[in-house]
């Protein structure tokens, strides 16, 4: 007899992700908007650092932005920070944004192994979890198969998952980058690709590739086309990116590239209005 998830995901039909990214990238342009609810951000917003401070913020993001970017992407720590009331934060804010029918990322950066990863799996991915969101983004540093049981459960039920593949903080390179031509960072991208084999436009394993990574990519003979990755690429705004940086950065990997972009679009709130203008003008930078 199948599994009370398996009626559920066969139940919901639903495509899969990366199907559904595309779409809503076509639709909405190629942005999505971090919630990351900081203390500085909070107070920003004349806002509490605390859970009240944290719900006001999160509801007034989703509601200001939903059906109008590709996808939003709440910060998990920041939501773990108050505890088990920042996570039902977090799981009201995941189910908004699926009521606004609007794709929601889950940046937690799993990682491990075994049965702790599949309890990963469960929460971030397994139908009928009140955390699950469309694609939670994961470390695959303790070895890209580690990260099976999140792969499969994600293929299972039509969600999604990011990888880290090559970040933009100093420190990356030290592990990323090594082994040149054969780096660590080909290695993931060149599993995230045999994942996607026979996807178009895209599969529904991407990968987390900086804003800011400049000439990693060709200096380590990554070819992102070749993935059928959707890229999700922090660092756009505050973190000293534009657009047209990126566009130059990725080249003709840019039709894959889903721009972040948190604090830059956030500053201009609480004010509805201005969290739409922002997010329109961070938008058209990348069209």
């Amino acid at each position: 007899m199948p599994s009370a998830e398996a009626r559920a995901a066969r139940a919901t039909r639903r495509p899969a992700f990366g199907q559904r990214l595309a779409s809503a990238m076509a639709e909405h342009g190629p942005l999505c908007v971090g919630i990351d609810p900081h203390p500085g951000l909070l107070a920003a917003w004349g806002l509490s650092d605390d859970v009240h401070g944290l719900r006001s913020f999160s509801l007034t993001v989703v509601e200001a932005l939903a059906g109008r970017v590709a996808a939003l992407k709440p910060q998990v720590a920041l939501y773990e920070r108050h505890g088990s009331r920042g996570l039902a934060v977090l799981e009201e804010t995941l189910a908004l944004c699926a009521a606004g029918h609007t794709l929601s990322i889950a940046d937690a950066k799993r990682g491990d192994i075994g049965s702790t990863m599949a309890a990963y799996a469960d929460a971030w991915l397994g139908e009928g979890s009140v955390l699950a969101a469309d694609a939670v983004t994961l470390s695959p540093y303790l070895g890209y198969e580690s990260l099976r049981p999140a792969l499969d459960r994600a293929a299972f039920t039509g969600r999604g998952v990011f990888v880290l593949g090559l970040t933009s903080n100093p420190e990356g390179a030290s592990v990323q980058h090594v082994g040149g031509a054969g780096s660590v960072a080909k290695g993931i991208t060149d599993a995230v690709g045999a994942e996607n084999a026979g996807a178009r436009p895209f599969g529904s394993t991407g990968l987390v590739i900086g804003a800011t990574v400049g000439g990693a990519l060709e200096k380590l003979g990554i070819d992102l086309a070749s993935t059928a990755a959707p890229i999700l690429a922090p660092g756009l705004g505050a973190q000293g990116a534009t657009g047209a940086d990126m566009k130059a950065s990725f080249g003709a990997f840019w039709p894959q590239v889903l721009g972040t972009s948190s604090r830059d679009v956030l500053k201009a709130g609480p004010d509805a209005a201005a969290l739409r203008g922002a997010a329109e003008a961070t938008r058209d930078s990348l069209l």
